[in-house]
């Protein structure tokens, strides 16, 4: 738990660096966002900015051990197919959803073209999610856990941690209360807020399930090509989901979809979580692990 411990105490260290800038920098009247949106921009780069400094302190920088240690050749065929992967694994339980009347149609105008430039935005945008959060999660946090603890504990912190980090985000001020530096730090301490509340605990368990799923496949592969294009194939379906179709939270079987994004929920729990267990009963290593012996505290 000391390396995950560690991992968080960085990204907490970033988001409260990042309130801190956001009330100047919406002084300068430069950004036209709501603040909140401005504060996790700000900590979505800080984060970035000081990764590989972090990551060469904590001996995790470089290109193996965040899952890259594969011919480039071998690695793109390997995120192609996971892509795809990730996109049928999302389909199947999207028309799921759509048969059980929990999700709806709805077509704007102009359809061709929205959907062709929305598919794209969502390709781009889910390589760009699947790369950087696989390198994080299933790359640096998998690896040190992996090295320090074992299999068993990268597992589950990983995918604990990629769970919580979903919910951890900047909310909009209550209505009334200026943004101001006490509005700063209402948002900044309830930043925690959303994983508190019970009717999100079927998107994290989703999410959990996810990344369970996600670090099996790190573990059978030795690399993150197949992460990448699982995560990606899921945020593509995902984000042409919620453009294309709406919740109805009238609809009896509402509850099998979770209110984080109207896709995550409890049947994508049991869904994912199947694939989970098939996967790992059935699937054989590829490689040796390179870290299967935990080291001494």
């Amino acid at each position: 738990m000391r390396t995950t411990a560690i991992f968080f105490a960085y990204l907490l260290a970033c988001l409260t660096l990042a309130a801190l800038l956001t009330y100047p920098v919406m002084l300068t009247g430069w950004i036209d966002h709501d603040p909140q949106r401005v504060m996790g921009r700000i900590a979505q780069i800080l984060i970035l900015l000081g990764l590989w400094p972090f990551l060469t302190r904590m001996g995790l920088a470089d290109w193996s051990t965040l899952g890259f240690g594969i011919e480039r050749s071998a690695f793109l065929h390997s995120l192609f197919r996971g892509w795809l992967a990730g996109v049928l694994i999302l389909l199947l339980l999207v028309a799921s959803l759509l048969l059980l009347g929990v999700r709806v149609p709805h077509l704007p105008d102009g359809l061709p073209g929205l959907i062709l430039e929305k598919a794209i935005a969502a390709f781009i945008g889910g390589l760009l999610i699947g790369l950087l959060e696989e390198a994080f999660f299933r790359g640096a946090l998998f690896t040190g856990i992996r090295r320090r603890n074992g299999l068993f504990s990268a597992l589950i912190w990983s995918a604990s941690l990629y769970a919580l980090l979903h919910f951890m985000k900047p909310h909009e001020l209550p209505e009334g209360m200026e943004f101001d530096w006490t509005g700063t730090w209402f948002m900044l301490t309830h930043v925690f807020t959303s994983v508190a509340q019970w009717q999100h605990l079927d998107s994290m368990v989703a999410l959990f399930l996810a990344g369970l799923l996600l670090a099996l496949v790190r573990e059978r592969t030795g690399h993150i090509g197949w992460c990448i294009g699982l995560h990606a194939g899921w945020v593509f379906v995902i984000q042409l989901t919620r453009r294309l179709s709406n919740g109805d939270d009238a609809a009896s079987l509402a509850f099998l979809a979770g209110d984080y994004d109207g896709v995550i929920g409890w049947l994508a729990a049991l869904w994912i979580g199947f694939l989970a267990l098939l996967y790992w009963r059935w699937s054989e290593p590829m490689v040796k692990p390179a870290d299967a012996a935990p080291q001494p505290d």
